[in-house]
């Protein structure tokens, strides 16, 4: 079902607002919070509407939400993990940070859903987004554990997966992701050299 986007707007705004709040979880105060919301969101939805698309779709919105679950689960476990290792290699003796940038190609293509995923993996503790080439479609990713550059891509891989199927992308989560590119060449896993020696930019 297709409907306008800047009523769902101004409801989602009214929404928040009641979470913004902090209101008292009680009947009669959630209900004046959301007609506060519904007060000022709806009006602000319509004078910002050409910043959004005209219609939505409600029904692929409610089909999207369990992968927008799934996205969020796996993010969530992702922040903690990298918190945890992150927290390890600063109290380390000798702090083991060998940093490395990768060119990671994706597969969704939309504006929202590289951004998203750009934005988790600032988020996430150890890795940062450096920029997006628009040519290749790729974003070049700095993380700090440069000996294992798959691992860094992994948790993005899987963002991906779920990120085809909440933005309705074309490609698929079963189509092979593109190989990485590491700056740095090919690390030996034994010594810690590099094999090829290093690529100036």
């Amino acid at each position: 079902m297709r409907v306008r986007t800047w009523p769902v707007v101004g409801v989602i705004f009214a929404v928040l607002w009641v979470f913004v709040r902090g209101m008292p979880l009680t009947p009669i105060s959630l209900v004046r919070g959301l007609l506060a919301g519904l007060l000022v969101g709806l009006p602000v939805a319509f004078v910002f509407r050409r910043l959004y698309g005209k219609y939505v779709d409600i029904g692929r919105g409610v089909r999207a939400l369990p992968y927008a679950g799934l996205y969020l689960g796996a993010f969530i476990w992702e922040l903690l993990r990298a918190n945890l290792d992150v927290a390890y290699r600063v109290l380390s003796p000798g702090m083991p940070i060998e940093p490395e940038v990768i060119l990671v190609p994706l597969r969704v293509e939309s504006d929202i859903a590289i951004t998203v995923i750009a934005n988790s993996i600032t988020i996430t503790p150890g890795t940062v987004t450096l920029d997006y080439d628009d040519e290749t479609n790729a974003l070049y990713v700095h993380g700090v554990n440069g000996r294992d550059p798959e691992a860094i891509a992994e948790p993005i891989r899987t963002w991906e997966d779920y990120a085809l199927e909440l933005f309705n992308e074309d490609a698929s989560p079963a189509d092979p992701p593109p190989e990485i590119v590491v700056s740095g060449g090919e690390r030996d896993s034994t010594t810690g050299g590099q094999r090829g020696g290093n690529d100036d930019d």
